[in-house]
């Protein structure tokens, strides 16, 4: 063998060589991958694969119903009807022939829903990641595709809740339309509307910030619905019951195979029977709304459009009618919340939104002076048969600390304003029965010798507290408030000055810096006229399962009765704590009544009573106000503010069975627009009962 043959052979020896060691590590490469993906990595792989493989399904629920105390359904879950497109199912695509089966579908369907064959606009990679079924501006060629691309074999809604006629064509063309299907779920449909809408609320989807919660309950985001206002929201876990899940195996398409595991079946929601009747309701709604007409009528001006009514069995605390006006519609949001509706109520200055009758904080005025009166007879400020002297003004001097030299200032009673004079001589039953204003000033803030030491305003807080100011009731609302009663400690704080003699006399009158909402001005006067005892505010009369069994059945809540529980503290007579506390003495508490039952007969609205059939008893409220609705309206003028108008009244007098509270935003004197609205619920629930009766009695 030459040398050039030799090194031939070298060079091919060292390239088989080179070969065989890549070959070598290529092997070994595979070979510890192969390893990896088997050994090291397996478990990761299988879970992956399990996931592709595996999936949860959620079953909805079905949630409860709610109803009126009568079984009125005021809430409950109707038949949904949409159109669904399993993309899987359509016919084949024919690229030769435009007018092919598919073709002819998507033309047929679009005719008939309303939705066009495409837009076009397929390429809008947003637009499709946020693709909302049903809600969005696709055609169905585009919604066909999005839904293709992700499960093919799931169906895809096109269009939501149309009527049962146009789901009843689809069906009958479903040998015709391969694919096209109706889907039929349950939505939240409201019976009542408007009229209950602020005592049952609505539906919405679940929030961004509890999907985490909800999610972990079960639920599904983008499917399912919680509570967004009333009784649907407080009581939403009541309502809501808990999904059904299964567990099944898919193939690669996202067709299903089989079950894994024995389905759960869905639980459904309680059903929920409220205190509400929908009768007295209505009674309400329409007396406030018709003598709100009629004074605007009156006056030439859309004035009065904002109020609040509540009744409620002041021995039980049942909730017979809650009103708040200018309120929403709730069936046209069952569904979805349309954005233009929703803004239109957000921008609305009366706020439909907001629960007024719960609320909203306002200087409650005259009617407020419930707690004083209570509390100078029980502090024996002055005696029920002591009498002071109104002349219709008064001078005091205004003081922000003992050593300050002060200013005078004018009180005036309502009566000086028109006529120039006072009341005269009163006592008691008088100065409450005519809602005398220089009384209540005088045993509010002392006054001389006529009355040396006054309730003082760490006693009228004690009192007004004692009665329910100051506190939220518990009723099963969402966003109750609790009212304002200042003292000198929360106006150092808030306000940066010192408590003034003058802040005293103004806090009698429920003016100043007291703010209640009318549920609470309710709960005053219905623990007067329960005797002492104040009973919990409640929309829930009972609780039942979805066969109608009663879970939870009716139970009156006592929250004290001022006569035995000691809830009032005990103040020496430089007005500092004593660590004691007292009770109400019940002759106290039937003076009261004794005194509201004058405000009818012989007080500030006999005239609006004159004539009722079931004796009651009640108090006007006039209060001034100037709030930033007033001042952006510049009304606010001294010695001529705005007021709103209140009126309570209960009946019957002697044995309660109802108490009733209205209040109308800028509503003027209580006794002339609040009062009457009053006295027709008042014969409305009269009559309504002897109507049941009647019924009863027949049977």
């Amino acid at each position: 063998m030459n040398q050039s043959l030799l090194d031939q052979f070298r060079v091919q020896k060292w390239r088989v060589i080179v070969f065989f060691i890549v070959m070598t590590a290529v092997l070994a490469f595979y070979v510890y991958r192969l390893f990896s993906l088997q050994v090291i990595e397996g478990a990761a792989f299988l879970v992956q694969a399990n996931e592709n493989r595996i999936r949860e399904i959620s079953e909805p629920t079905q949630r409860g119903i709610i109803y009126d105390r009568n079984g009125f359904v005021l809430a409950r879950n109707i038949a949904s009807y949409n159109v669904v497109i399993t993309p899987a199912f359509l016919p084949d695509v024919d690229t030769y022939n435009p007018n092919g089966d598919m073709q002819r579908i998507y033309r047929e369907l679009s005719a008939l829903i309303d939705i066009p064959v495409t837009t076009g606009n397929i390429d809008d990679e947003e637009a499709i990641k946020n693709f909302t079924p049903c809600y969005n501006d696709f055609g169905l060629k585009e919604i066909v595709y999005i839904g293709d691309t992700n499960a093919p074999f799931s169906p895809v809604q096109v269009k939501c809740d149309i009527d049962p006629e146009t789901a009843m064509v689809i069906r009958e063309k479903k040998s015709d339309w391969p694919g096209v299907d109706i889907e039929i779920v349950a939505v939240r449909d409201y019976p009542t509307g408007e009229l209950t809408s602020e005592v049952i609320g609505f539906l919405g989807p679940i929030p961004a910030s509890q999907v985490d919660y909800y999610e972990d309950l079960g639920f599904v985001a983008n499917r399912d619905k919680v509570g967004y206002a009333g009784v649907e929201q407080y009581l939403d876990e009541n309502l809501l019951g808990t999904n059904g899940k299964r567990v099944v195996e898919v193939d690669g398409a996202g067709q299903l195979i089989r079950d894994l595991e024995v389905p759960i079946t869905a639980v459904p929601g309680n059903n929920i029977k409220l205190t509400i009747d929908t009768r007295l309701q209505a009674a309400a709604k329409t007396a406030l709304l018709a003598n709100m007409k009629k004074y605007n009528l009156l006056k030439g001006v859309e004035k009065y459009n904002v109020g609040a009514v509540i009744a409620m069995n002041p021995k039980t605390g049942e909730i017979l009618a809650l009103v708040s006006y200018p309120t929403f519609e709730n069936n046209r949001l069952a569904r979805i919340i349309p954005a233009y509706y929703y803004n239109q109520l957000q921008l609305d200055p009366r706020k439909p939104l907001f629960n007024h009758a719960i609320s909203a904080e306002h200087p409650p005025g005259s009617v407020f002076k419930l707690a004083p009166a209570v509390g100078i007879l029980n502090e024996n400020v002055v005696r029920p048969e002591t009498t002071i002297f109104d002349p219709g003004k008064i001078t005091i001097l205004e003081q922000f600390s003992p050593n300050d030299p002060g200013r005078q200032r004018d009180y005036v009673c309502y009566t000086y304003k028109d006529t120039g004079a006072g009341h005269g001589t009163v006592d008691f039953i008088k100065g409450v029965a005519l809602s005398c204003d220089v009384y209540f000033y005088k045993v509010g803030g002392g006054y001389g010798d006529e009355v040396p030491i006054g309730l003082n305003i760490w006693r009228i807080g004690e009192y007004s507290k004692a009665l329910g100011y100051g506190e939220i009731t518990g009723i099963e609302l969402p966003g109750e408030m609790k009212g304002l009663i200042p003292d000198p400690t929360w106006k150092r704080i808030n306000v940066g000055e010192n408590w003034s003699t003058g802040d005293t006399y103004i806090a009698t009158m429920g003016q100043g810096y007291v703010l209640s909402t009318p549920i609470q001005v309710l709960v005053s006067f219905a623990t007067i006229a329960n005797d002492g005892i104040m009973m919990k505010p409640t929309l829930v009369k009972e609780i039942l399962d979805a066969e109608g069994n009663v879970i939870q059945p009716f139970s009156p809540i006592q929250v004290r009765d001022i006569t035995k529980d000691p809830v009032i503290q005990v103040y020496d007579e430089n007005f500092r704590t004593t660590g004691e506390f007292k009770t109400v003495e019940p002759w106290v508490i039937e003076k009261n009544k004794e005194a509201l039952r004058e405000v009818v007969v012989d007080g500030t609205s006999a005239l609006i009573f004159r004539g009722e059939t079931v004796p009651s008893a009640g108090k006007t409220g006039t209060a001034e106000y100037c709030d930033n609705i007033a001042q952006e309206k510049n009304i606010c003028f001294p010695g001529s503010w705005p007021a709103h108008a209140w009126y309570v009244g209960y009946a019957p007098y002697d044995d309660p069975e109802i108490a009733v509270v209205v209040f109308v935003y800028d509503g003027d004197e209580g006794a002339v627009l609040s009062g009457p609205v009053v006295r027709d619920i008042l014969a409305t629930y009269f009559a309504l009962k002897a109507v049941d009766q009647g019924l009863d009695f027949n049977q």
